[in-house]
């Protein structure tokens, strides 16, 4: 090698390589701040729409709506709605978990399970779960079961679709590893498929949540107005009833600060310290 064209590189300074970075594209690698950004937007275009609308039946502005929140919250009247959303909507996501891996367990273990998760799957996937509403109602009465039962349809059949997918997307490679170190039937699936196959059952689960979450407030209008109780649906619609737009606009915002809690919070923290970690999702 010729030293004249060798070029020694020099070490850089002490301070880290984020820190030499602009502070401004530092701050713009921060996705809370870009997401906070758009929030930030989205309210002041709110407040000019309730502005240049000039009637607060319509349209609320964005400090009349926030005075609601706070005085929701302040009293625990909002705190007491969601609390009553959130216990049912957990019994009825986690049964429906249960149920969806219990099927899809069954339908990588034998051909009869195959056969009955796609049929059950083509039937009842399409059927919008609110629908169910009114059967729910006729056969549990009016209590939580009814809401749990609408629940448990919204989540099972797309975590359930997603989840098979995601098990018949293991590769050969790792089948033929776990069948070599003796696993079978429910240890091959727990040690085999599920960690394989992770991707696609976290976007079955943030998928069954979304559809939970949202057939349970929808419900809950209906349920509310049926028995004179309810959660945040409840609170949505009785304020609706009452003229109180301020207040339907301050649920609603509650129902949106939450799917954005939860995203953000547990499955983008499950997907960070899982899939992202081992390289399996970008």
């Amino acid at each position: 090698m010729r030293q004249e064209y060798e070029i020694t590189l020099q070490p850089l300074p002490g301070v880290p390589v984020e820190r030499a970075l602009p502070l401004r594209q530092r701050l713009w690698q921060q996705g809370w701040l870009r997401k906070g950004l758009i929030l930030i937007v989205l309210a002041i275009l709110w407040e000019a729409a309730a502005r240049y609308q000039n009637n607060d039946l319509l349209l609320p502005s964005f400090l009349q709506t926030f005075h609601a929140f706070y005085d929701g919250i302040a009293s625990g009247e909002l705190l007491g709605k969601v609390s009553i959303s959130l216990v049912v909507l957990l019994k009825g996501y986690l049964i429906g978990i249960v149920l969806a891996f219990a099927l899809t367990t069954l339908a990588v273990s034998t051909q009869m399970g195959r056969d009955l998760l796609s049929t059950l799957t083509s039937m009842f996937n399409p059927l919008p779960a609110i629908a169910l509403l009114p059967l729910a109602l006729l056969w549990f009465g009016l209590g939580q079961n009814s809401l749990i039962f609408v629940l448990v349809h919204s989540v099972l059949w797309a975590l359930a679709l997603n989840t098979y997918s995601g098990f018949m997307g293991v590769s050969e490679t790792l089948r033929m590893a776990g069948r070599n170190y003796g696993l079978k039937g429910m240890r091959f699936v727990l040690f085999i498929l599920i960690p394989a196959a992770l991707p696609s059952i976290l976007a079955g689960l943030k998928i069954g949540w979304a559809f939970a979450w949202r057939t349970l407030i929808a419900a809950e209008l209906v349920f509310g107005a049926t028995s004179g109780k309810g959660g945040l649906g409840w609170y949505i619609f009785q304020n609706r009833n009452e003229l109180y737009t301020d207040k339907v606009f301050a649920g609603l915002a509650v129902v949106i600060l939450i799917g954005l809690l939860v995203e953000n919070l547990v499955f983008d923290t499950l997907e960070r310290v899982t899939v992202k970690r081992w390289g399996m999702q970008r």
